[in-house]
């Protein structure tokens, strides 16, 4: 089932967002106060709450630690620029974007995602092709993250760019030919580009960005973690906005 979310945080987070799941499947054997805690928001918001066995839970969360709670929660709905633009005016501060460029792994996808939350960025832009979308595996990993955070789907990143150039976002790229981030000119309305491992920003897109920006490798490995650096320069963002 695509649309099934599994763990203690991340069902407590479906709950509390406005976009809630359908029906909770809870372990009929075992019942700590987290899952109390669960059961008694469920049964707030009207929303069934079934008791299965930890098999059924073991086979919908494939291996994963479902902690004995799964949700089975709506489609993931995409944003629009206008809602990424307002959820910014709506702050009253200038627009913090992030923008992925080939992200493949719905792992890296949901941490930056958390991330983005959690650094008080307003959007988070993903192409429509070569590149992994809003999956139940991307929610669950984004720890409820997903709930609040707009994802916007766009078909082509580039000329997404134009329109984000076009409303006064800089766009900065992640590369390790650009400056020192803590050097770069990351304040005021902002767009980071986070590249694929391995391949990073593709040709074009680096050509649209207005300037580049790296991060120090010191060890033997040449390069971060997607999410790793995007969780680095999001909270620069947010320092020089602080």
């Amino acid at each position: 089932m695509d649309n099934v979310i599994y763990g203690r945080n991340p069902v407590k987070e479906a709950l509390k967002s406005e976009r809630k799941p359908d029906k909770i499947l809870m372990t009929d054997t075992e019942r700590t106060p987290a899952l109390s805690e669960i059961y008694a928001l469920a049964r707030q918001n009207r929303i069934p709450v079934q008791s299965v066995d930890k098999k059924r839970l073991d086979a919908l969360a494939e291996g994963g630690n479902h902690q004995g709670v799964a949700a089975v929660v709506p489609q993931a709905d995409y944003a629009s620029l206008e809602d990424v633009f307002q959820k910014a005016q709506d702050a009253g501060e200038a627009p913090f974007l992030v923008l992925l460029d080939g992200i493949e792994d719905p792992q890296n996808l949901g941490s930056v995602i958390r991330t983005a939350e959690c650094a008080g960025a307003h959007g988070v832009i993903i192409p429509k092709n070569r590149a992994v979308g809003l999956t139940a595996a991307a929610v669950r990993v984004s720890s409820g993250a997903a709930q609040y955070m707009p994802v916007v789907r766009v078909t082509n990143l580039n000329q997404t760019i134009d329109l984000l150039k076009e409303r006064g976002v800089w766009i900065a790229g992640a590369s390790m030919e650009g400056q020192d981030y803590t050097k770069a000119p990351l304040e005021g309305a902002i767009g980071l580009v986070i590249g694929a491992e391995g391949k990073g920003i593709s040709r074009m897109t680096r050509e649209k960005c207005d300037f580049l920006v790296a991060l120090p490798v010191l060890g033997h490995i040449d390069s971060l973690n997607a999410a790793v650096a995007a969780g680095i320069l999001m909270y620069e963002v947010r320092r020089r906005r602080s």
